[in-house]
């Protein structure tokens, strides 16, 4: 039987096992084509009560488990996602609009966070620090207990898994609820991979809903932690809420991340890279270059080259075309971007290329003649848009770059590697990338942006999962019982 079988799933939600939601179910629709392809369950605010009642109260033996047991779950689950690469490619690309070697980016980096979580299992877990008594006293790391993920659809199998893989890991039980739109790839995908690698039921609990199972989720007493990654409109309030409940929150936002391409930069190397940046996914990537900064003397060919390359790039389904764009997620996706492009035209920006969109087909589009108020400079698009700026100067690339309320990633372009960290240290960002573009993650790097890209790395290494998933606990021991004077 596949792994993926809908046989298993369909019109179900998975809770300790496969069982039919009380909000009943939804399809699972095809952007590309607008077919139902499937049905999940949706899941209510009942079903997250009933799926946290069951999580915290599986947790505490799981956290007393011996570290190899966990690690060799999490490094089955590892060899899983490989294993049956294909079958979740099928879902990535039909349920989430993915060109194939997209998918192939998110079952390798869902592999190597399983891999890299099976590590944490077994990592130094405390510290023992000074004390003026006569007695042992530690710091030591503990798991929270039940973690709440809220994932995306853009990249949902790796924005999944990057939460529920270390969180499990280190001792505690989570429950997941993925965006409705990519809740096989985003959510039965996840749940198959662990069922098969022989979590203990009732750990993992992957319950698609809209807003009222993520409210429920984030509000519910036994939840300490929300890892949320989303837009920053979604993430203030999931933040505001935690925030009233003494709650933390580790929340991964929006962006309009800037490329800086300096005067010496190799253009056709610029340009492919930007191109890239940009489009790949259909800019639906939080880390997406939102912003290229072109040096004044190049910055007419950079653009000529930009849009020469969007023009002859095929746009179509990838599931039954070979093509570098697919689908953008949903009509009000397209409708958004378009809106941004042609008020960005009615003000003065030119079109280099796109602008033109079938269906949910959106051309990859170049604008150049944009100011900073131009609505699709200004705003994260989340679509295949790359607005072009010129500047004279590294003082007014540092200015631009930084006049942002995102801070999420940064790349810089130029020959001269010690220039581009220089103008990089003036430029609030939680990612850099010098001679790369914006879009790159690893499960071994520390994850994350500042300002209104959220809360810091909360992702990547053992040091940002331990703070993301666990609490720090002073326990002190001493051989005999304190005396006091009364």
């Amino acid at each position: 039987m596949s792994l993926m079988d809908p046989k298993i799933w369909t019109g179900q939600v998975f809770s300790g096992g496969w069982t039919n939601s009380r909000a009943g179910d939804a399809a699972v629709v095809e952007p590309a084509t607008g077919h139902e392809i499937g049905r999940t369950g949706i899941a209510d605010a009942d079903d997250i009560a009933a799926a946290v009642t069951v999580a915290k109260a599986a947790q505490r033996e799981w956290a007393a488990t011996n570290f190899e047991e966990r690690a060799a779950v999490l490094r089955r689950a590892g060899h899983l996602f490989e294993q049956h690469a294909e079958d979740i490619h099928h879902w990535i690309i039909r349920e989430a609009g993915s060109i194939p070697p997209k998918a192939g980016v998110e079952t390798h980096v869902a592999s190597q966070e399983c891999y890299e979580a099976a590590a944490l299992a077994s990592a130094p877990i405390g510290e023992i620090i000074p004390t003026a008594k006569r007695r042992m006293s530690l710091a030591r790391r503990i798991p929270v207990g039940v973690v709440g993920v809220i994932a995306p659809f853009n990249f949902p199998l790796i924005l999944g898994t990057r939460s529920v893989a270390p969180a499990l890991a280190l001792g505690n039980a989570v429950v997941l609820k993925p965006d409705p739109r990519t809740a096989v790839c985003g959510g039965v995908a996840i749940a198959r991979v662990f069922e098969e690698a022989g979590l203990p039921a009732g750990l993992l609990h992957v319950l698609p809903g809209g807003p009222e199972a993520g409210e429920a989720l984030v509000a519910h007493p036994d939840v300490p932690v929300i890892s949320f990654t989303g837009s920053t409109a979604a993430g203030r309030t999931v933040g505001e809420a935690c925030g009233r409940l003494l709650k933390r929150a580790h929340l991964e936002l929006g962006g309009n991340s800037a490329l800086i391409v300096l005067e010496d930069a190799d253009l056709d190397l610029a340009a492919s890279a930007g191109a890239w940046g940009s489009f790949l996914h259909q800019g639906q990537i939080c880390m997406t270059t939102g912003r290229h900064l072109v040096h004044a003397s190049i910055a007419d060919e950079y653009v000529a080259r930009l849009a020469e390359k969007a023009d002859h790039l095929p746009v179509g389904d990838p599931a039954t075309e070979r093509v570098a764009l697919g689908p953008l997620i949903s009509v009000g996706q397209r409708d958004k971007v378009h809106a941004l492009v042609t008020g960005s035209v009615d003000g003065g920006a030119r079109l280099a290329a796109g602008g033109t969109y079938e269906g949910l087909f959106y051309r990859p589009t170049v604008l150049t003649g944009v100011t900073t108020d131009s609505p699709a400079y200004a705003n994260e698009v989340f679509g295949p848009v790359a607005p072009v700026m010129p500047f004279s100067t590294p003082d007014e690339a540092a200015a631009l770059a930084g006049n942002s309320e995102y801070g999420l990633s940064l790349g810089i372009l130029s020959r001269d590697v010690m220039k581009a960290v220089d103008l990089a240290e003036r430029i609030p960002s939680g990612i850099v990338h010098i001679n790369d573009q914006t879009v790159d993650d690893e499960a071994v790097a520390p994850f994350g942006g500042v300002a209104a890209s959220g809360t810091g790395s909360r992702f990547g290494g053992l040091r940002a999962n331990a703070d993301a998933f666990t609490h720090t606990q002073w326990l002190t021991m001493q051989g005999d019982i304190a005396g006091y004077p009364f």
